[in-house]
């Protein structure tokens, strides 16, 4: 079942791949895309368009994708927490406030400096986030969390809105408040490509380990598992993911909280499908928001982060009021 589903998934996403190439502002024949990959010629527009524009573009949205899909199913089974999200929980507003203050304080970086930004961010982020939900004498629940990522998420929004105020770069960060993905470019891909699969493959690694941490500490402990280690290891891959992500995309949430759930309705339980599933889906996901954002509205783009929004915050609350825990 679950390697049908995985096979359907990823024929899926090529097919979105192939018309996210070939639709857009000015469309283009899928024969041409074609052409372009296996016989390029530099003197043709639309093969230039295609090379430089599209496929970057939609490379990039898959990779997005994936990651914020691979980092909600590692947070989801390593807290069994049903409302783990990186966007919900701080990962996300942390990076963009870091590259805020990236832009502001040390201008011309490259981008492998930005990405480290946004590792540290996404860090940052998540760090207060569960040191404010660890406050209470109660203990972390589900939606104690979520209240805290979303105030932490909100303040960290001010000051990085005041950060680009005072120091006139809105227009350098609007790409990432608004969340897109059509700047990427091959010298991003080429920077941030390799640690993005890297991190996915180790997610992999660690599937069966996340699986029997769900089950619960006291499972894990007595099925011999050290979750000390499991843990660090999925917070090094989750803080990777996020980070390198929001580099790319920006702040865009849901993606890590829809998609697990939707895998773990189609294959069960088992991470070791459950993760791979997600990295399908997600990125199917984010690659379809990315074409219908550039169909609505020609030539004009709506945000991505708007459009998965849409389909986020519904189910966001129906989650939150099946079982998502009590304050």
């Amino acid at each position: 079942m679950g390697m049908g589903i995985l096979i359907a998934g990823t024929a899926l996403l090529f097919l979105a791949l192939a018309l996210s190439i070939s639709l857009g502002a000015a469309d283009i024949e899928l024969k041409t895309v074609w052409d372009t990959i296996f016989h390029f010629n530099p003197e043709l527009v639309n093969h230039q368009i295609i090379l430089e524009l599209r496929i970057p573009r939609v490379i990039g949205a898959a990779i997005v994708g994936a990651c914020f899909a691979v980092a909600g199913a590692l947070m989801q089974g390593m807290t069994r927490n049903p409302l783990a999200d990186s966007g919900l929980l701080g990962l996300n507003a942390g990076a963009a406030f870091m590259l805020a203050v990236c832009f502001a304080f040390f201008p011309g970086l490259s981008y492998t400096y930005v990405i480290l930004f946004s590792f540290v961010g996404a860090a940052m982020g998540a760090g207060i986030v569960y040191g404010i939900g660890s406050l209470s004498e109660n203990g972390l629940t589900p939606i104690r969390l979520v209240l805290a990522g979303a105030a932490v998420s909100a303040l960290l929004g001010a000051l990085s809105e005041g950060v680009a105020l005072y120091y006139e770069i809105g227009q350098d960060l609007a790409f990432w408040y608004a969340g897109g993905v059509s700047g990427t470019t091959w010298e991003q891909l080429k920077v941030v490509a390799p640690w993005l699969c890297i991190a996915i493959v180790g997610a992999i690694v660690l599937s069966r380990s996340i699986t029997i941490l769900s089950l619960g500490e006291e499972v894990a402990i007595g099925l011999g598992e050290n979750m000390g280690k499991v843990k660090l290891l999925s917070a090094i891959i989750i803080l990777i993911l996020a980070g390198a992500a929001v580099s790319v995309v920006g702040a865009v949430s849901f993606v890590g909280l829809m998609v697990p759930h939707l895998a773990r309705w189609l294959v069960g339980h088992d991470y070791r499908w459950i993760i791979p599933t997600s990295a399908v889906l997600g990125a199917l996901l984010v690659v379809l928001a990315d074409l219908v954002a550039r169909m609505i509205n020609p030539p004009y783009e709506t945000p991505i982060g708007a459009l998965i929004a849409l389909l986020g915050v519904p189910f966001f609350l129906y989650l939150a009021r099946k079982g998502g825990g009590q304050i």
